[in-house]
């Protein structure tokens, strides 16, 4: 679903930095692990931003960060024009409550509880708690923020839910394990959705599920989204589950963005290398397409977090690499000849031939 308004998630450059420390006892601090590293971009209501990238880029860091999860090293998370970067307590809670941070409001600043961002868990055979009934999960926010709902109507509030995500409203009173992975999954989508967010945070939802799952999932995600207006930042590695969901997609490598577009420019033209070598990898279902396209392939291995190249991080692996890479950081820009944004002095579009 194409974008509808102005943006309800506004990123600016976002840093989480873990300290790297030794000694068994007497424990020093000897570096840091640069897991994000001045991430930006906007979210506008009703849109998808799909991020993607190679396991340990930073994804899932990125997506603690704007649930407040995490507190960032630096940087700016503002969530329907609130700053909850290194918020806490009420503030916080205003934008994302959580069971933790229900003590610290009360009274006249419960009533002020905004509740616009939700998270969607990769895993839903761990996220969810084996010993309450599906009703209880579901109906857990409404426990924690009583004026969300009345007492009396939370019942069949949540035998709606369940119903607007393909679940037998009559199933509130059995337990996970009598459920699929997919159905678990609809009963995380179904929590999320309880205190009507604008933004649903989607952190690999569908990489745990068989694939005609998947499939099922993702059209109830595309659902909802149209009868919801919600808007999705959706993280996988899946490059044809990001491409079918996405208005815009983001590449991630080593904690840095290196290119944001829409999602068409980003798969038939990419302009920065990474992506390129990235969707030349993805798997080619026709024979005769998968001989003819050209494979990029790279040598060694990604560089460590805690000690990135200088200047551009993919340049270690990068066939166009010169003297300047090294010297100069790119910053995440629109390039001559290129029709979105990319962090490379190089960049060129690349017509890659449709795999999805």
């Amino acid at each position: 679903m194409a974008a509808t308004g102005d943006a309800v998630l506004e990123v600016r450059d976002l840093v989480k930095y873990f300290p790297l420390t030794e000694g068994a006892i007497f424990r020093r601090q000897v570096g840091v692990i640069k897991a994000v590293d001045g991430i930006s971009f906007d979210l506008r209501r009703g849109e998808t931003l799909g991020i993607v990238g190679e396991s340990g880029c930073g994804k899932s860091t990125l997506a603690k960060l704007l649930m407040g999860l995490e507190r960032p090293t630096g940087g700016s998370v503002r969530v329907c024009g609130r700053e909850i970067a290194g918020a806490r307590g009420a503030d916080l809670k205003r934008v994302r409550p959580t069971v933790r941070e229900i003590a610290d409001v009360k009274g006249a600043d419960l009533k002020r509880v905004r509740r616009n961002i939700q998270m969607v868990m990769q895993d839903p055979y761990t996220s969810l708690n084996p010993r309450m009934t599906v009703g209880d999960i579901v109906g857990e926010p409404y426990e924690i923020h009583p004026d969300a709902a009345p007492k009396g109507d939370r019942r069949r509030r949540v035998q709606a839910l369940l119903e607007l995500v393909g679940l037998n409203p009559d199933d509130v009173n059995r337990y996970p394990h009598q459920f699929s992975g997919g159905q678990r999954q609809r009963i995380g989508i179904a929590r999320g959705l309880a205190l009507q967010p604008q933004i649903l945070v989607c952190d690999e939802p569908v990489s745990a599920l068989d694939v005609s799952i998947q499939a099922q999932v993702i059209n109830l995600l595309a659902r909802l989204q149209r009868e919801l207006g919600l808007a999705y930042v959706f993280i996988a590695h899946d490059l044809s589950v990001v491409r079918h969901i996405s208005d815009r997609v983001g590449v991630m490598y080593l904690g840095k963005m290196v290119e944001l577009g829409r999602d068409a420019e980003i798969y038939s033209q990419p302009a920065h290398p990474y992506t390129q070598a990235l969707l030349s990898a993805a798997p080619v279902p026709d024979p005769d397409g998968r001989e003819r396209r050209e494979r990029i392939v790279l040598q060694g291995d990604p560089p460590s977090p805690a000690d990135p190249p200088s200047g551009c991080r993919f340049r270690t692996r990068c066939w166009k690499a010169q003297d300047i890479c090294a010297q100069q950081e790119p910053l995440l820009q629109l390039r001559p000849g290129t029709w979105h944004e990319s962090a490379c002095h190089f960049a060129q579009v690349h017509d890659v031939m449709p795999s999805f």
